[in-house]
């Protein structure tokens, strides 16, 4: 008995090794520290170089340098990827799954710390351009956030796998709240002691660094779930222990085996390509329409001041709570393609309400009809992973990461010049064309969930 429970525990001790939240948890909570420490410093750094400037055109002149900054970085940080991403995902599916995590926080942690340059030795901000293309060329978050969804499909059975996945969402969302309301306070208890945006850096270098060597020396790729190391029937013998080390470190299945008493599913062009256009298509809703959401609440008739700003992301944070809840309700009773559906009925909704809110009640009436708006990019990502074999999970996640990044770069470009150009006979223009957007994303995955019907013919909505 006592053998048996050190086994148990040793077991046990593994399982926990194969969790990616920490990384996840840790990483989030560096990337907020930077980001309110990047504002501070752009912001610190065109105080200095406009500071002759008369007062009544001050804060236009920074607000519009700021603006171009942030424009030119998110550029460069959005489409760097593209050139070393998927080159990475396929070394991550060949060699080791864990080059997709590490490598780009390696490059978040060189990247990050590039920030000190500005605050400690005066150099021009736009150093930080290159520090954003650093942390493209390293993988960045398109590689990063691939790597995370691969090894979370890894480790979870088909039937729990969008559960899985937005649990790593959940823990994502709670690390971001946690870490924009501690930044603030960070700021406010350091800054007159230390240069502006200093104590944010340094902590979010050491959250990047103990993510890095949690990653390269504790984290554990998981077996997947339900893979059988016996070798095929037709072989005589069984395969060395080298080969089932390989086999559980890239996340390819040895011989025969079925995932829950299910054979493999070949894998469908026409359903992989419906989830993609679908994902793209409900990410060009979503990312446009948050775009443009500050810029709405600070016009008028809102007119939303700081605190108002800060209870409104609050709400939206609120929304990976809500979501995860849903999935873990309706993971029970539904299928993937159904808890899709209903998501994007849900953001459709709201943000069709956002077009005409006037008063700041009515703003939180169409956050709440959002409540399940988190769920269909990381469901999507998991029927996808049921369609893919596993050692291809890297090139398919960092696929549509990289759809999604250059969904998002156009859209943003893109309705902020709508917006400019609606602003003054209907500001909710925008939202408008959001909620058109999620409507059509749901044609390719009623496409999908027609292919996926039972093998009676039958349309089932409801989870086996």
């Amino acid at each position: 008995p006592r053998a048996g429970s050190a086994a148990a525990t040793m077991v046990g001790g593994l399982a926990v090794r194969t969790w990616i939240e920490p990384v996840v948890a840790g990483a989030q909570l560096a990337s907020s520290f930077y980001d309110t420490g990047l504002l501070l410093v752009v912001k610190n750094y065109y105080n200095r170089t406009n500071a002759t400037a008369p007062a009544h055109v001050l804060e236009d002149t920074q607000q519009k340098a700021i603006s171009d900054f942030y424009i030119i970085y998110n550029l460069v940080l959005g489409l760097s990827p593209l050139l070393t991403a998927y080159g990475l995902a396929k070394l991550s599916d060949w060699k080791d799954r864990k080059i997709a995590i590490c490598l780009p926080l390696l490059g978040y942690l060189l990247s990050r710390s590039l920030l000190l340059l500005p605050i400690l030795l005066e150099c021009p901000i736009e150093v930080m351009f290159g520090a954003a293309a650093l942390n493209g060329l390293t993988g960045g978050f398109t590689t990063y956030w691939a790597g995370v969804m691969a090894l979370g499909s890894l480790g979870s059975s088909e039937r729990r796998r969008s559960l899985r996945l937005i649990v790593i969402e959940l823990t994502y969302g709670i690390a971001g709240f946690v870490g924009s309301i501690a930044s603030g306070h960070i700021f406010i208890h350091s800054h007159l002691t230390y240069r502006q945006g200093t104590v944010l850096v340094i902590c979010s270098i050491v959250f990047y660094a103990v993510c890095l060597l949690y990653s390269f020396f504790v984290l554990k790729v998981p077996t997947p779930e339900g893979a059988c190391l016996v070798p095929s029937k037709t072989k005589d013998v069984a395969q060395p222990d080298s080969q089932l080390q390989e086999d559980g470190r890239t996340g390819r299945n040895s011989g025969s085996c079925e995932d829950e008493g299910h054979a493999p599913q070949v894998p469908s062009k026409l359903i992989i390509a419906m989830l993609f256009v679908g994902a793209v298509l409900y990410d060009l809703a979503v990312a446009g329409a948050i775009d443009v959401l500050p810029l709405f609440l600070l016009k008028k008739p809102l007119s939303w001041g700081p605190v108002d700003i800060g209870y409104g992301n609050a709400a939206g944070y609120m929304i990976f709570i809500t979501s995860f809840l849903g999935v873990f309700v309706f993971s029970k009773y539904l299928r993937d393609t159904t808890m899709i559906i209903i998501g994007m009925l849900s953001f459709s909704i709201g943000i069709f309400i956002m077009a005409f809110v006037r008063w700041t009640f009515l703003f939180y009436v169409a956050r709440s009809v959002m409540l399940f708006a988190l769920i269909p990019l990381p469901t999507i990502r998991s029927v996808l992973s049921k369609h893919v074999r596993g050692s291809a999970y890297g090139k398919a996640f960092v696929l549509l990461q990289l759809s999604l990044v250059i969904t998002g770069v156009a859209t943003s470009t893109a309705y902020n010049k709508i917006y400019q150009k609606t602003l003054d006979w209907f500001s909710g223009f925008c939202f408008l064309l959001s909620c058109v957007a999620s409507c059509l994303s749901i044609i390719p995955i009623g496409i999908v969930a027609y292919k996926q019907r039972s093998t009676s013919g039958s349309f089932e909505l409801l989870a086996e």
